[in-house]
């Protein structure tokens, strides 16, 4: 399934002011039938999906395939969503049950390196001056890639979500079903490996 991530898209007029409507609000124009209310949706979270669901392969195809799937079940499943629950919360779920469901077809899981919309730069959240500075002005997106790579799975996907996708710690633990304080702890040691790999950067 290699095509358009926007597929079912219809094109017609744009929603009044769609920038300032919040996830959960778009979510309800799409169940009262308001196209549209998707297409915005899907804008907002593509890109942001694909960084994610990267992080559980080495193979961007596969990665597309899995954010395809996610929208056309937000398509389809729509009605699925209750308000008791963040949009972003719901989507990543689904999307990472999507990944873990590719990953169960191949049979084993596989490392990846963290792919980032148009090579920008990454901000990473930190208090190390070192790493921030390190970020900002010396590291080249493909070796930001490469230390993510040597980082364990759990805490690569972790840090991910925090650092990259700024979601909240209470988002990500739902999302990952895993207890709150795992979760921390495993974004602080993804932290100091990565800041620890990048300390060699500097030195070269």
């Amino acid at each position: 399934m290699n095509q358009n991530l926007q597929t079912l898209s219809v094109e017609s007029s744009d929603m009044n002011n769609p920038f300032k409507l919040t996830d959960e609000k778009l979510i309800a124009r799409f169940q009262d039938g308001d196209i549209n209310a998707y297409n915005e949706l899907v804008h907002r979270y593509k890109d942001r999906l694909l960084n994610f669901v990267f992080g559980y392969f080495k193979n961007r195809e596969q990665a597309e395939d899995v954010v395809q799937d996610t929208m056309i079940k937000l398509y389809t499943h729509a009605s699925y969503y209750k308000p008791i629950a963040k949009f972003s919360t719901w989507i990543y779920t689904i999307a990472k049950n999507n990944a873990l469901t590719e990953l169960r077809k191949n049979k084993r899981k596989q490392t990846v390196s963290l792919w980032t919309n148009e090579g920008k730069p990454i901000d990473i959240e930190m208090k190390d001056e070192l790493l921030e500075q390190t970020v900002y002005n010396k590291m080249a997106v493909e070796e930001l890639n490469k230390y993510l790579d040597e980082i364990p799975e759990n805490f690569r996907i972790a840090v991910v979500l925090r650092d990259f996708q700024e979601l909240s710690y209470e988002e990500i633990s739902k999302i990952l079903e895993i207890p709150l304080g795992t979760i921390k702890s495993r974004i602080n040691r993804g932290r100091i490996q990565l800041s620890e790999k990048m300390k060699h950067f500097k030195e070269q």
